[in-house]
């Protein structure tokens, strides 16, 4: 007989509360002492000591500037001489001949005086740049040959000057400055995304939206074949630094490549997932084979099929979505059998007692079973792998992630970046909501919720 707390002596029974104390009390040491140790060996094995050591806070605070605001590049030529005045210092963002920023002014053919924020100023007077800050002094920095000069009021070299014989860095707070032998450069920056609407060589730049709105429902045109409105329209849409037109075009290859990948997965696993459910194959040696099909393609990343597949049919939006496509027929595929195996079968007997064929029971019997697991799952997917179709489309070169990777491999177009950014995040919100919608009116929707 199994003695009971009734039937157990006093004394066990103290042994036993005392024991399961003792073990409560280890495991509330242990737990805490176990986390911290791994805690530490993390600290370690990942190397943080040396981490932020290595950390450059100066580039990072330059980064995120970018990313919120634009540059205006001064540049002098120091070999063959000649300013030039750039958003960016891309050619497609240079100043006209005769046009020039409202903080720089022209003191001679080779020398300009260059307003800065926090107070700042810099003078370049051909191969001679001056940055002065007022709680600092006067720097001065002269390429002579391939030698470069820095010459400072205190003759050191304060921490946000970097030099050396062949560059020096100047980062203020009002802007920064580099000079090489080939150039001398001044930035500064400004916040917005400058040229965003229209480029410099547009005759709406520089316009604001009180006059925009005005120009627009005007008569009087100011492109000669077009309405004010329609050469609105055009030079927005074919802006030369924003590329709004090709990124549209990468936004919708971006979600026919999620779609593409993600119905035809549907569509190969629905069939498939028929000999991997159990009440529906008997044959063990199917079953077997399907299921280790499905395994095998899901075993695989997405990522590593798309390197795989861009080997074998080259780069493209068609690779991303075959990849897509070959990873969720695996997911697709156990999902569906494993709802398949879940079906109520009086449902499958009452239409089989009607007297229909196999295929009939499967369709009148069983997909409205699973129609709403099916369904619901599939539009997750879509949601899901819109994201991942950015991160594919960089490798295959297609949709919004390729652009993506190129702004950032310039290292310097960040606020670029934090456009394509922000539209990804819009493209994903914008699927969120229309696969929830689109559930509601397939499956209905929760009230409660």
């Amino acid at each position: 007989m199994t003695a009971t707390a009734d039937t157990m002596p006093v004394t066990d029974l103290k042994q036993t509360a005392t024991a399961l104390i003792a073990r409560k009390r280890f495991i509330a040491f242990a737990a805490p002492a176990v986390i911290l140790a791994y805690f530490i060996y993390l600290f370690f094995a990942f190397d943080i000591p040396g981490l932020v050591e290595r950390a450059r806070m100066d580039n990072a605070r330059i980064l995120v500037a970018d990313s919120y605001s634009y540059k205006t590049h001064i540049t002098h030529d120091n070999r063959n001489g000649g300013l030039s005045f750039a958003i960016e210092g891309e050619n497609k963002g240079t100043y006209p001949e005769g046009m020039t920023p409202d903080f720089v002014t022209l003191t001679g053919e080779d020398s300009v005086d260059i307003a800065l924020k926090a107070g700042e100023s810099a003078q370049i007077n051909g191969s001679t740049l001056r940055y002065i800050r007022p709680d600092y002094g006067t720097v001065a920095v002269t390429v002579e040959g391939r030698d470069i000069i820095l010459d400072t009021p205190d003759g050191e070299v304060p921490d946000w000057i970097s030099a050396s014989n062949a560059r020096v860095n100047i980062t203020g707070a009002g802007g920064r400055a580099i000079v090489t032998r080939a150039r001398t450069e001044v930035y500064r920056y400004s916040f917005g995304w400058e040229l965003f609407w229209f480029t410099l060589d547009s005759p709406f730049y520089g316009k604001g939206f009180g006059e925009l709105a005005g120009l627009a429902l005007s008569g009087d045109r100011v492109v000669a074949d077009k309405s004010n409105l329609a050469a609105m329209v055009h030079d927005f849409w074919n802006n030369a630094m924003w590329r709004h037109k090709d990124v549209i075009w990468a936004i919708f290859e971006t979600i026919l490549m999620a779609f593409l990948g993600t119905m035809g997965a549907a569509l190969v696993a629905l069939p498939l997932a028929f000999l991997a459910a159990r009440n529906f194959t008997r044959l063990m040696s199917i079953r077997f084979a399907v299921r280790r099909f499905f395994d095998f393609v899901r075993g695989v990343d997405g990522l590593i099929w798309t390197i795989i597949l861009s080997r074998a049919f080259g780069p493209g939006p068609m690779t991303g979505a075959l990849a897509i496509l070959i990873t969720d027929t695996g997911s697709f595929g156990k999902m569906f059998s494993e709802a398949l195996e879940n079906v109520d079968n009086k449902q499958i007997e009452g239409v089989s007692s009607t007297g229909a064929k196999r295929l009939q029971r499967y369709r009148f019997g069983v997909i409205p079973q699973v129609t709403p697991v099916l369904l619901s799952q599939i539009l997750y997917y879509l949601e899901s792998n819109t994201r991942s179709a950015t991160v594919i489309g960089a490798i295959t070169g297609g949709g919004i992630g390729l652009l993506l990777t190129q702004a950032i491999i310039t290292q310097k177009d960040w606020e670029e970046v934090s456009y394509y950014i922000v539209l990804v995040i819009l493209m994903v919100i914008a699927m969120d909501w229309f696969s929830g919608w689109l559930r509601g009116r397939l499956i209905g929707r929760n009230e409660a919720h």
